[in-house]
């Protein structure tokens, strides 16, 4: 049983490097299921899709980190229990595009730094012991700069910064999220994959080669 997850701020190339990732290992005969939080297309992200409509206040700061953590959780119990508990038992291997590993960042960073791993312990203990979710074995955090991740978004809708969610269109918020992400990483022990140089990202099957070595390494430990 493997649970990879693929992590990052928003667009840091999550989505087209699990894909990728996906491709790779179904080449190299895994049997391998990719998943991707929050889960948009189901009713359990409802309260996940509000919050990141502003329902709840147009500044991320306005929601507790506690509650906003627990829509995204009740989101992937449902999926987990729904969609891919089976295949995670049967020993497929996992590719998840966002994990609990975002409310990590996305969510402490709204607490004092020194508040932040009894909020790691908190979400741990939430979705790993009372709901029984999977651990993940390996994390690879996609460090990309936020000025980068904005103009990469940006083309994503077409120019129009209307599309971006409350996380998305704050980047001072994204700026501090980055911040807490290195703190995150230090403390969980997620591997980095450094996704720019300078002020351009890097190209992405460069990226794509980084993250596949590390999951060798994952899948075909040397003993």
């Amino acid at each position: 049983m493997s649970l990879i997850v693929l992590e990052g701020l928003d667009g840091s190339g999550k989505g087209t490097q699990t894909a990728l990732l996906f491709e790779a290992l179904i080449k190299q005969g895994y049997s391998v299921r990719k998943i991707s939080f929050p889960d948009y297309r189901e009713p359990s992200s409802a309260l996940v899709r509000m919050y990141l409509d502003g329902a709840f206040g147009e500044d991320p700061a306005q929601v507790s980190p506690y509650a906003a953590s627990a829509f995204y959780a009740v989101d992937r119990f449902a999926s987990y229990q729904r969609f891919w508990k089976d295949a995670y038992q049967a020993g497929e291997v996992i590719l998840a595009d966002r994990y609990t590993t975002s409310n990590m960042i996305y969510q402490a960073e709204k607490l004092p730094e020194e508040s932040r791993n009894a909020f790691y312990r908190w979400l741990s203990d939430l979705e790993f012991d009372k709901f029984q979710l999977p651990k993940p074995d390996a994390v690879f955090y996609l460090d990309m700069l936020p000025e980068i991740s904005q103009q990469l978004l940006l083309k994503r809708y077409g120019g129009d910064s209307q599309k971006k969610d409350i996380h998305e269109k704050d980047s001072q918020y994204l700026a501090a999220c980055r911040m807490c992400a290195a703190g995150a990483a230090k403390a969980c022990g997620w591997t980095l994959i450094p996704c720019f140089d300078g002020d351009a990202p890097l190209p992405i099957e460069e990226v794509h080669q980084m993250i596949l070595k590390k999951t060798q390494e994952v899948l075909n430990p040397i003993c």
